[in-house]
């Protein structure tokens, strides 16, 4: 990590879709477009805001929480790829150290998952019954930034499938609270069921939502509810069906199913007007670093470059309510060798990293 210098970035910056300067300079660790005096050391190439991650899991792996050295590494892996704003979608690790070091990405936290009892992964999340969903929510609520995780749906071993894990009255109970106290709501969904409920019930998001059908898909761009696809994570269904054929074979093959039609799924919700951002699920049972992969795959999916693009740049940066490259916003940018609007594969290989002011890497 370098020490802390003007900086001036020379070439194309893409301060947003069409708008495209020519240079930009960061001083004391923020944008500026007015020139310096002090004398700055240059950066040439193709500039972006740090790409966004609004679905990851820093501090967290298959098996739980894990300590702060392997916490740091999935960080830096992230800012290594690019990645400079992370929406951690539910850690059972404490992560606010991170906030205290200036080299590593910005994370807006949605607190520790909220669960059914038994209806999730193991160590990761609140397990709990109905009855206090609304009590658990307050308090994620509070202790997140601005964001709160319930697992919508998950496997019950009785029906041998995926069904919906809350009742509709909790539901809008515990989204009606966390609105109060100022929070947004998201949650796993995978499958068709819960999806209308909790659409209806308020909800501001859900990630993966391979369940989307042509019934809900409306709903859903009439509410503005958008989706994180995590297209990189669901490619792993075949082989979580493979291994689940013998004992649920009803969910080995609704796991298909949706594996399937993925790409179908995340086309039709765009061109509903849907809005779409990207996310890995990194750190559970995938590793951290895949930005770039799943820009790629919404493009595979039919999502136009550009609006791929913007689904982990600018757009992605104004629903999270942090800026990109304007005036006075804290300097975090990538730099690229080509056009990244031209082909989404430049993502893969930055050629400078830029955190808080610092080039880093």
């Amino acid at each position: 990590m370098s020490d802390r210098v003007v900086l001036h970035v020379k070439g194309r910056v893409l301060v947003g879709p069409e708008d495209v300067r020519d240079e930009v300079w960061v001083v004391d660790g923020r944008i500026t477009y007015d020139r310096p005096a002090a004398e700055a050391h240059t950066v040439r190439g193709w500039a972006l805001p740090g790409l966004v991650d609004a679905h990851c899991h820093v501090g967290l792996d298959r098996h739980g929480a894990v300590d702060e050295a392997t916490s740091e590494k999935q960080a830096l892996t992230d800012r290594d790829a690019g990645t400079l704003l992370i929406r951690d979608a539910g850690s059972a690790a404490d992560t606010r150290w991170i906030d205290d070091r200036d080299d590593l990405p910005k994370i807006i936290r949605a607190g520790r998952h909220i669960a059914r009892t038994r209806r999730y992964i193991r160590n990761y999340a609140h397990e709990i019954e109905p009855e206090d969903l609304v009590a658990y929510v307050g308090r994620e609520a509070r202790r997140g930034d601005g964001w709160v995780k319930l697992v919508g749906d998950w496997i019950d071993r009785e029906a041998g499938d995926l069904t919906a894990c809350w009742p509709r009255p909790e539901v809008e109970a515990a989204i009606a609270e966390a609105h109060r106290l100022g929070a947004r709501v998201t949650a796993h969904c995978f499958a068709e069921d819960s999806l209308r409920d909790l659409v209806e019930a308020g909800i501001d998001c859900i990630e993966h939502a391979t369940g989307l059908t042509e019934d809900t898909i409306p709903l859903f761009a009439e509410r503005g509810v958008a989706i994180v696809p995590t297209l990189v994570n669901i490619a792993t269904f075949p082989h979580l069906a493979d291994g689940g054929e013998a004992k649920f074979p009803r969910w080995s093959a609704h796991m298909r199913r949706l594996y399937e039609r993925r790409y179908d799924t995340v086309r039709s919700a765009y061109d509903a007007g849907v809005p779409i951002f990207v996310g890995t699920d990194a750190g559970g049972s995938l590793p951290h670093g895949l930005v770039a992969a799943e820009v790629e795959e919404l493009v595979k999916a039919g999502i136009p470059p550009l609006e791929a693009l913007s689904a982990t740049t600018w757009s992605a940066r104004r629903w999270l309510g942090r800026p990109s490259l304007e005036e006075g916003a804290p300097a975090d940018l990538v730099v690229y060798d080509d056009d990244p609007r031209a082909d989404v594969r430049v993502l893969a290989a930055p050629r400078g990293i830029v955190v808080s002011g610092r080039v880093v890497g």
